[in-house]
């Protein structure tokens, strides 16, 4: 009897094992196929990238390419919905065996910035550029969505391609396509940016926090003006404001602990008068930069705490508005951990790292609020390049090859994924 259990079990144990074995094969054989349908594909992406570039649409006044990346995605046939959450596209692709359902995001939205750059494929319209990455992001998706269409017999599960509008301005497309029903039945969700200051041929990323939380703030100063040769007779709206500025650097620096980050930083600082005239009224804006929550409420009560005192001692009065962006870009750790280890398959990738927290912010963190998924940024600084102009810059970049290495990056992570 001992032995018949024995060998009974030893049986089951050695089929388990045969059928692990030829699923492995078969997952390897399908990124193979996959990867050659990407490297064949890639000239098209570049034709899309640089299409992309030249008609770039503003946060919210996307117009024209919604309309192309729906075409695009009806084409192949897959399911699609426009208008999502206002201008957003969602496309669905069904795969010819059962399994979960995998998003993918990207987003197509470009910057008021007039570009620099002299290239064929320069922005068209005068003051709108991509200077994000935000036209790869979409042409690479784009080209994902076509070669796993070719192989969608193969594929488990539906892959949902989510084409997100406004990432540059909060509140952002994100949310809004979210409570639009864009990650209804979605089981995961990851997103890559091209990371154009960063080595070609890196993945970096990181469980848990990722980006910042960002938020914007405003303080308006009403003094009293008078002549520039009588300052005892005013209340000097600019001194008083200079003297806020310093007072707010005080709260990083004295008041958070330094083993948690944050920033305070002033982008403006508005008070235009004639050169003998004392001003009566100075307007701050500046931005806030946390992970924790709590230390995220903390500075928004200090900034108005500083604010009222310092202009309580000069007798003047103030308006103070703190406007809350993005949260905090939190990935599933597991969900990170196995892009990590799916990266490590995808040809093209010479490294993967674990990422630095970032300061910037991303609306990609409302999607990792609903379903478990993660962020993950790929390298595109060319190494040939003297400089590799930041994001945001008007002679931004980057090295066209990592929309190749994201593609597959993001392709090994649906057809690997089974849980």
């Amino acid at each position: 009897m001992i032995q018949f259990f024995y060998e009974h079990h030893k049986f089951f144990d050695e089929l388990r094992d045969t059928m692990m074995e030829e699923r492995r094969k078969r997952q390897l054989n399908n990124l193979g196929r996959l990867f050659a349908l990407l490297d064949k594909l890639y000239p098209e992406i570049v034709q899309l990238r640089r299409y992309f570039h030249q008609y770039p649409e503003l946060s919210f006044q996307e117009v024209e390419t919604p309309k192309y990346i729906a075409a695009f995605h009806t084409k192949l046939g897959h399911e699609v919905q426009t208008n999502v959450g206002g201008r957003g596209v969602v496309a669905k692709l069904k795969g010819g065996k059962p399994g979960k359902t995998i998003a993918l995001r990207a987003d197509f939205d470009a910057l008021p910035i007039q570009e620099e750059r002299d290239v064929p494929y320069r922005s068209k319209v005068p003051g709108v550029m991509h200077a994000c990455g935000h036209d790869g992001h979409t042409a690479q998706l784009l080209g994902l969505a076509k070669a796993l269409n070719e192989m969608k017999e193969e594929l488990h599960g539906t892959v949902v391609f989510i084409h997100q509008h406004a990432e540059e301005v909060p509140p952002g497309g994100a949310i809004d396509m979210i409570n639009d029903g864009c990650l209804d039945g979605v089981d995961v969700i990851f997103g890559a940016h091209l990371w154009a200051t960063d080595p070609f041929g890196t993945v970096l990323t990181k469980p848990g926090p990722l980006m910042a939380a960002a938020d914007k703030f405003e303080i308006e100063i009403q003094g009293q003006g008078g002549h520039g040769g009588s300052p005892h007779t005013t209340k000097d709206a600019i001194v008083i404001g200079s003297q806020l500025v310093l007072n707010l650097q005080q709260i990083v620096s004295r008041r958070i602990n330094p083993q948690d980050p944050a920033v305070i930083s002033i982008g403006s600082f508005e008070a235009v008068n004639a050169f003998n005239v004392i001003a009566d009224r100075a307007k701050l804006t500046g931005t806030v930069r946390t992970f924790n929550e709590n230390t995220r409420l903390f500075i928004e009560k200090e900034i108005d705490r500083i604010a009222r005192g310092t202009c309580f001692s000069a007798d003047a009065m103030y308006q103070y508005t703190y406007s809350r962006g993005y949260p905090t870009l939190i990935n599933d750790e597991k969900m990170a951990e196995y892009i990590m280890n799916v990266a490590k398959q995808a040809p093209g990738v010479t490294e993967v790292q674990l990422a630095e927290p970032h300061m910037g912010a991303e609306d990609f963190s409302y999607y990792l609020q609903h379903v478990p998924g993660a962020f993950f940024f790929v390298g595109a600084a060319d190494p040939e390049w003297d400089i590799a102009y930041p994001h945001h810059h008007p002679k931004f970049s980057f090295d066209e090859r990592a929309m190749l290495v994201a593609a597959k990056v993001l392709g090994a992570a649906v057809l690997n994924y089974e849980k």
